[in-house]
């Protein structure tokens, strides 16, 4: 609805629409400058103070105030408004999200049926930081924060290339979210972004109250029975700028911290940004050692306890894998219980103060294996073998993966039980299947690229860490 010519409609109709009388942190401000009524609106907590101060006195030196008689903010905002942002806004509900937003609306006689929009915001934020799930040894200690703009500067400033753009979208009828899309203009896939955009743009939900894991969900239907992660996140700027750079688009999300790198595969996740701040033979290293360590942390314990259940066909150089004491509880049971264990004291140390948590990890772990193992419940192969595996989980940073693989391994533990080798066999199919059909923001690009379709060039890449140009 557009604004009217009359100032006082204006003033009544804003004043229910933000229902001023009832939110104290709104702020409507009234003025009286050379006989007119000035009226600005704002939300206290998100306007500098500095500026807006600033702001007032000037409007107080203008000598030809509200003297405009065809009644053109523009034309006011041209020639009166010392700001590096303003714009002007004709209907309410624009001006009713700006303010929300944080921007401040300013309303006059003789600004007609318009208003004018002042960005003198400033969000609450915190200090950028290293994020604490994507550490290196080596490199940059900035990380993204909630904050959209400064997220933006920090690619910014990476990538000076007049190239790189920023596509502003809106997300959410009644949150309003401020979504980024950014891409190197020439390098990324111009079909793919302009369906990405459209994709975002037809999102219909009241709000994102995750952030960036409420968009992820609203761009893909995800089936509940397959837990593969669809999208790759990010808190570095610099592995998000080498993403862009390398054709990449880059999804950043307000009141998030984590930028969505999009089209996904399942190989990225096995990267990780140490392995570009050594030099190729050593990143290359340290990637094929990851990768190794992880992989065969998913079959570990179900081929083990294949080969327990079945002693009859293991050779006498691995005899020393079967245990000689089994426990009070079956094998398998203490594997579950195990898994289960693990998980309830990442928990525990999530809830516990950042000083003590990681010595109530270790400790906690080591006292329950060995009371366990004292008292007869667990043999001590199975805490041995977990124990690998646990640790082989935090050999890659996606939390998302590493469940999908953990259920993976228990369902075939359990399958294992039911059909033998058969179950072992069947547990591998289930995960290919699951992984194949995974549905993603990709396109036309497969989830198992470069595998399927095949590309060699790019496979390599993915392995062996390559020297830059």
């Amino acid at each position: 609805m557009e604004l009217s010519f009359k100032l006082e409609e204006n003033e009544r109709e804003l004043d229910t629409l933000l229902n001023v009388k009832e939110n104290f942190d709104i702020i409507k401000r009234e003025m009286l400058i050379n006989s007119h009524r000035v009226i600005m609106y704002y939300v206290d907590g998100f306007v500098t103070s500095a500026i807006m101060q600033k702001l007032m006195m000037h409007l107080t030196t203008i000598k030809n105030f509200g003297n405009d008689k065809e009644g053109d903010c523009e034309k006011f905002i041209k020639t009166g408004v010392p700001s590096v942002e303003v714009d002007p806004a004709y209907d309410y509900e624009t001006i009713a999200t700006m303010v929300l937003s944080g921007c401040s609306a300013i309303l006059a006689e003789g600004f007609g049926n318009g208003a004018v929009i002042v960005d003198a915001r400033s969000y609450p934020a915190r200090v950028t930081e290293e994020p604490g799930n994507d550490k290196v040894m080596r490199g940059a200690r900035d990380g993204f924060v909630e904050t959209l703009i400064f997220n933006t500067a920090m690619i910014r400033r990476r990538i000076r290339d007049p190239k790189l753009t920023v596509k502003y979208l809106n997300v959410g009828e009644k949150s309003r979210t401020d979504v980024s899309v950014v891409y190197l203009d020439g390098k990324a896939d111009p079909v793919y972004v302009k369906q990405l955009i459209s994709k975002i743009q037809a999102i219909k939900t009241d709000a994102l109250p995750m952030g960036h894991q409420s968009l992820i969900e609203c761009l893909i239907k995800k089936r509940w029975f397959n837990p593969f992660p669809r999208v790759r996140c990010t808190e570095r700027p610099d592995c998000a700028c080498a993403s862009i750079l390398e054709g990449s688009v880059i999804v950043i999300c307000d009141t998030s911290p984590e930028a969505l790198i999009l089209p996904t595969c399942i190989f990225d996740f096995l990267q990780e940004t140490d392995d570009y701040y050594f030099p190729p033979l050593t990143g290359s290293y340290l990637r094929l050692v990851r990768q190794l360590v992880f992989w065969s942390a998913v079959v570990l314990t179900p081929v083990w306890y294949y080969l327990v259940t079945s002693p009859e066909i293991v050779p006498e150089w691995l005899a020393f894998i079967i245990p000689a004491d089994y426990g009070s509880v079956p094998i398998l049971l203490q594997l579950l219980i195990v898994e289960l264990v693990i998980d309830g004291l990442k928990l525990a140390s999530l809830n516990t103060p950042s000083v003590m948590s990681n010595s109530f990890g270790v400790i906690g772990g080591l006292l329950l294996g060995d009371f366990a193992v004292q008292v007869g419940w667990l043999s001590a192969d199975v805490i041995f073998y977990m124990a690998i595996v646990s640790m082989a989980s935090f050999t890659q940073s996606n939390y998302e993966l590493g469940y999908a693989l953990k259920f993976i391994r228990i369902l075939t533990l359990i399958l294992i039980a039911i059909f033998g080798g058969w179950g072992l066999l069947l547990g591998g199919v289930i995960a290919i299947l699951l992984i194949a059909t995974t549905k993603t923001v990709n396109g036309t690009r497969s989830y198992l690229y470069p595998l399927i379709p095949f590309n060699l060039k790019a496979l390599t890449r993915l392995v062996f860490r390559r020297k830059k140009p």
